[in-house]
């Protein structure tokens, strides 16, 4: 039986969605191409497909016991010289994305993780540590501030892209559209997550 690559996250709104993925294409980023900016909550996961009914269901009812919360965006951090990644980190919002999380990882999608839980929102990855330098130095005063509303499950295609393939709304309320537009970010997801 094949198995389906997914992950679950939060995505960022506009204007920020856009700022942060030109960051990471003018950095050079190698997975700019595929990325939608997020902050994940559940990193790759290989799920057999008949999964995928419980999966959905068990999101629905996850994102049912949540309210929406704040998050700020500020500065950049490295994950260095464990992971060759720069990040701008939340500075709020911190305590809303690990309960969300903590949750989402229960049930049919329960699985270890190799590092604690750090939300954050990556602009380079697996880049030449100078180039990670840079992208240091550039987003050190970079900031955003938006409202998470939900989250959403994408998944990763043959070609190594990452999709949106549906959002939970928290609350189990409707938005008037997409948490995470596709057509502005046709490659769709973050192949390093």
């Amino acid at each position: 039986m094949t198995t389906r690559n997914i992950g679950v996250a939060f995505g960022i709104p506009e204007p920020y969605n856009r700022e942060l993925q030109g960051w990471r294409d003018r950095l050079g980023d190698p997975n700019a191409r595929r990325i939608v900016p997020h902050i994940t909550i559940l990193p790759p996961t290989e799920v057999a497909p008949d999964a995928l009914p419980a999966i959905e269901e068990h999101l629905r009812l996850v994102a049912m016991q949540e309210e929406q919360f704040d998050v700020q965006l500020r500065g950049s951090a490295t994950f260095l010289p464990v992971s060759p990644v720069v990040f701008v980190p939340l500075v709020q919002g911190i305590a809303g994305c690990e309960r969300v999380e903590a949750q989402v990882r229960l049930g049919p999608l329960h699985r270890e993780i190799h590092f604690p839980y750090h939300p954050h929102v990556t602009v380079a990855h697996d880049l030449p540590e100078v180039d990670l330098d840079r992208a240091f130095t550039l987003l050190g005063g970079y900031e955003a501030g938006f409202t998470v509303r939900g989250f959403t499950l994408f998944e990763q295609g043959a070609d190594g892209t990452w999709r949106p393939q549906r959002d939970f709304v928290f609350g189990g309320g409707g938005l008037p559209g997409p948490m995470i537009d596709p057509a502005a970010h046709p490659g769709g997801g973050d192949g390093g997550w």
